[in-house]
């Protein structure tokens, strides 16, 4: 294929993403901005006024970046995994990895549209905490670099448990087992220091810890982990699933009868 004919191969696949949750925004958009509220409510005001502070800021305030990369995090992996499969159910996904275009093109569209989604439910998750909690920014390159690194990442893990995946049930199966437990235990709504030293050591195994200690360094200026260390784990998180997806797309794994 032309360089043009893969980007509009590219472009297609992308804006057919865009438009699948843009469409159903009420199923895609407005619940996670509904479960963000609950938090706030719950864990911000009522459990948070007598926690108190927490290094150093309102309870409220420290638990809000984590909150918004827990909506990230979620919907830009469930957005692939979904889409990817239901694509694969239908079958329509084997005419597209029979066509000319290159299976990197076609990894790109579907991780761009995860992206996409991650970053509009971020988007208006953050919009949500500023109606209970003032959200400075530390350094805005980082919070941009950051949520953007996740998403990619959590759209690669997405689309390889779309491929794997032989059911709808199966679909569920990650998010359910492996992606909540790791999300609540990796230090959204605590620091690692109030940990003894033993589950300091285990919490810092949990890949997600990274990410959101970064991402609310962006914010707060205050992270368990160092900046440097958490955007290295999640680049060598993208290049292992970035790698292995490809792989899976070249051989054709569980997507052609």
């Amino acid at each position: 294929m032309s360089p043009i004919e893969q980007w509009n191969a590219f472009a297609t696949i992308v804006i057919k993403e865009v438009r699948r949750f843009m469409r159903i925004w009420t199923q895609t958009l407005l619940p996670p901005a509904i479960t963000m509220v609950l938090y706030f409510v719950i864990f911000g005001q009522l459990i948070g006024e007598r926690i108190g502070t927490m290094d150093g800021f309102a309870y409220a305030q420290f638990v809000a970046p984590g909150l918004i990369m827990l909506a990230v995090i979620t919907n830009s992996y469930s957005n692939v995994v979904s889409s990817f499969f239901s694509n694969k159910f239908i079958r329509c996904i084997e005419e597209l990895l029979v066509s000319p275009t290159p299976n990197y093109v076609i990894l790109t569209g579907y991780v761009i549209g995860g992206v996409a989604r991650g970053l509009a439910v971020g988007a208006v998750v953050t919009l949500v905490s500023l109606f209970f909690t003032d959200l400075q920014i530390h350094s805005l390159p980082l919070v941009v670099i950051t949520v953007i690194l996740t998403a990619v990442m959590f759209s690669l893990a997405g689309l390889v448990n779309g491929v794997y995946a032989r059911n709808f049930d199966d679909v569920n199966i990650i998010p359910t087992f492996i992606l909540t437990p790791l999300t609540y235990l990796g230090g959204i709504f605590y620091s690692i220091s109030l940990l003894p030293e033993f589950w300091q050591g285990v919490s810092k195994l949990n890949p997600i810890l990274y990410m959101v200690n970064a991402f609310r360094y962006g914010f707060l200026g205050v992270a368990d982990i160092s900046v440097g260390l958490a955007l290295g784990m999640i680049s060598v998180f993208i290049f292992i699933f970035g790698g292995y997806a490809m792989h899976l797309l070249a051989v054709g794994k569980n997507l052609r009868a």
